[in-house]
């Protein structure tokens, strides 16, 4: 999983609340486990017309913000169904960092293991980057998880907090079977004492 240190990008403005899973990543696009090319489906109900036309008035679709790494949006981003597609479609189209006054939680767990980084803020704070993000000269952001501030177009910051072992595993880019690897050691040995306490049991055979 690719480490989160510090990122300076466009930051996209989409001022919704409630923004669920199937609206980020429609049904018609979980019939592949590929992360490749799910970009094409991101947000597109809002996204494009039926015939495939972009809709222009979408931010998406808007320069400079089809090239956005950041996205500020917000309550309950994520909520609805459980699909993990939802962040990879996110990520395949280049977004690594969303800001909200609050996340779904499934969704937020999802997005984590994927290597993205959640940031919530009180509303205020959100309303305050929403209005820089729907300016060009104003969009352009850095986020910095290392000291845990967000550094607006004027050089002003606001600080942020996510969970210490989130925190840690964006840093170092470890997904779950980093984290378990890290262990292993321990794993061995348990295994070792669980076949020789029931020999009987078939194992895989350790060194």
């Amino acid at each position: 999983m690719r480490p989160f240190t510090n990122l300076t990008g466009f930051a996209a403005a989409l001022a919704m609340p409630n923004v669920d899973t199937d609206m980020i990543l429609p049904a018609d696009f979980l019939k592949t486990v590929s992360r490749d090319g799910l970009r094409e489906g991101l947000f597109h109900r809002l996204r494009l017309d039926a015939d495939g036309t972009e809709r222009p008035e979408f931010v998406l679709n808007r320069e400079p913000w089809r090239n956005a790494e950041i996205l500020v949006t917000g309550a309950n981003f994520g909520c609805g169904s459980s699909r993990e597609h939802a962040p990879w479609a996110l990520l395949d189209f280049g977004i690594r960092c969303i800001v909200a006054p609050s996340f779904a939680e499934i969704f937020a767990q999802n997005a984590m293991k994927n290597g993205m980084l959640l940031i919530t803020l009180p509303a205020i704070g959100v309303d305050f980057l929403l209005e820089d993000a729907a300016l060009p000269d104003r969009a352009r952001m850095t986020v910095d998880l290392e000291r845990g501030t967000i550094t607006r177009f004027d050089g002003s910051t606001k600080a942020f907090a996510i969970d210490a072992s989130r925190r840690a595993r964006l840093l170092a880019g470890t997904d779950d079977i980093g984290l378990s690897l890290q262990s292993s050691a321990d794993i061995d040995s348990y295994e070792r004492a669980a076949l020789r306490r029931r020999p009987w049991v078939k194992a895989i055979a350790l060194p």
